[in-house]
Parts: structure tokens; C-alpha cells; sequence
């Protein structure tokens, strides 16, 4: 089990400020009264930070294991070791920062890039023996300019395949996302077999038909209480049939499920409320 600790120090950080109104020594007097407050919150927030690189076990060299994943893909991004100070720096800084073994020094993911990778968490696991550094990255992860460093496939090494290009270890969404956008490049290429994939690329009546049919047949399910299995091959219709328009308006999967975390803390309501109206439609 991975336990997540950054959340239980947001606690100890911030605090609300009042809309009481302050004479100009009431003023002076509350400013210092705050700054020892923040002064406080820090010591407590420093000793909870000690206390939880006391529970990491590190090696005899003083490291541990630390995997940096992307919040929103799940991809794994990178692993290097970390020390008791990289990991209280990316606590503090949330930016991903690692220990350099033949440096021997700290060294944090992008300072000479830029592309860092941005940390939402840090996340324990059961043995305390190693961690995740769960963020987004600002850019290609890998010194090669691939998104992950993790992109040679074992089992095609052992069949003896010549690798096409670089083929990242990616989840059952994102294999899809990526045939899709294969389709597409053989469609400006004009090469490649003919697909129902490219059918729907290539009009964009017949797509929106689809994703409508397969959106009320999935509704159905649910009115008609079909069982769980039909309701789950209705909802992969339409995931394929909505990842081929997003596909056509150039929007990656990752812009949606970032979208949908930023929403996590905010009500549906009010969200709503806050877009933009639509523009009318010109007659």
C-alpha cells in the first residue's frame, strides 16, 4: 500500500486570514502575532518532515529508490535515488529533485532543461524502502526527448524485432490514443490499410452519428438495467468513438483527465457557473 504524507503537511502550512478591520497598532501587533504563528506552523511542519525521513528506510548509503510518475497519465517518467535532503527539498519546492551518485550531489529535474517535473504528491510505499514522485512534467522527461525514459520493450528484444521509433510502456488508454494518431498519419501519408478508424477521420457527420448512437445505447443500459458487461462494452464504444474526435481537434487524452483533476476540489455547480458562455451561432 502507498501512503501519501504531502497532503498531512498542507495542514500544518496554511492558514485563514480575517476580514477584521485594525488600528495601525492593532495592525503592527497582528502582523507580529502572524509571523510568529508562520514561524510556529514551520517548526511543526519541519519536525512532521522529520519525522517521516525517520520512517524511510534507506540504504547504507543513505538512499532510496524514488520513481517519478505523471499525475495524470500514470506513466512512469523516470527513477533515480533520493537522500534525506532531496526529499525534504521536493517536499518544500515541489519540484522532482533527486541525489546524484556519481556527482554526489542534489540535483533536481530540469534545473538545466527546464522540463520539471511539477510534484502533486510523494507517496510511501508499504516497506518504506523506496517512493513515488506523482507530478506533471513540464516537458520530455528523458535526455533523449522522449516523454518517459522507459521505452524499450524486453519482450520485443528477446524476439529479435527491430524497433519502429521508440514504443513507450503504455496503459490499454493510451495504446489506443496512439493507434488512433497512427491512423491519422497514414491518412496525410496516403499510405496504410483502409480502417474504420479512417472512415471515421474522414467524415466528421458520420463520427458525431456514431458517438450519439453509442452515448444513448450505453444510456439504455442503464434504463433498461442491462447487465454490468453490456454497459461496460457500450461505455468502450464510446470512448473509442469520443478519442477519435479529440483526435481530429488535436486534443490529447492527458488535456482531459488534466481538466478533470482540476475539478476534483471545485463543486460541479459552481464549475459550471465559471465557463465561459457559448458564442452565439451566426444565422
Amino acid at each position: 500500500m502507498a501512503i501519501s504524507y504531502v497532503h498531512m503537511l498542507r495542514s500544518a502550512t496554511t492558514f485563514h486570514k480575517s476580514n477584521l478591520s485594525f488600528s495601525s497598532y492593532d495592525k503592527r501587533r497582528r502582523t507580529h502575532t502572524l509571523a510568529m504563528q508562520s514561524s510556529d506552523r514551520n517548526i511543526v511542519t519541519d519536525l512532521k518532515v522529520d519525522t517521516l525521513l525517520e520512517s524511510i528506510k534507506w540504504d547504507d548509503k543513505g538512499l532510496t529508490v524514488a520513481i517519478a510518475q505523471n499525475v495524470d497519465t500514470g506513466a512512469i517518467l523516470m527513477q533515480g535515488f533520493a537522500n534525506r535532503e532531496a526529499v525534504a527539498t521536493t517536499i518544500s519546492s515541489r519540484k522532482a529533485t533527486f541525489y546524484s551518485r556519481s556527482r554526489s550531489s542534489l540535483w533536481t529535474k530540469g534545473e538545466t532543461s527546464n522540463n520539471f517535473i511539477n510534484v502533486h504528491d510523494v507517496f510511501l510505499d508499504c516497506d518504506r524502502d523506496s517512493l513515488i514522485y506523482l507530478g506533471k512534467p513540464d516537458g520530455p522527461t528523458c535526455h533523449t526527448g522522449s516523454e518517459t525514459c522507459y521505452y524499450t520493450p524486453v519482450l520485443d528484444l528477446l524476439d529479435e524485432k527491430q524497433a519502429e521509433g521508440s514504443r513507450s510502456a503504455l496503459t490499454s488508454l493510451y495504446a489506443l490514443e496512439s493507434t488512433i494518431s497512427q491512423r491519422k498519419a497514414e491518412l496525410v501519408g496516403g499510405n496504410g490499410k483502409p480502417s474504420w478508424t479512417k472512415r471515421l477521420l474522414q467524415s466528421d457527420k458520420l463520427l458525431c452519428s456514431k458517438i450519439r448512437e453509442e452515448a444513448d445505447e450505453l444510456c439504455q443500459t442503464l434504463e433498461n438495467n442491462e447487465d454490468k458487461s453490456r454497459t461496460a462494452s457500450e461505455m468502450a464504444d464510446v470512448l473509442y468513438h469520443a478519442m477519435v474526435l479529440l483526435a481530429l481537434k488535436d486534443v490529447k487524452v492527458e488535456d482531459v483527465l488534466q481538466i478533470l483533476r482540476q475539478r476534483f476540489s471545485q463543486s460541479g455547480i459552481e464549475e459550471k457557473k465559471s465557463r465561459a458562455p457559448k458564442k452565439p451561432e451566426e444565422n
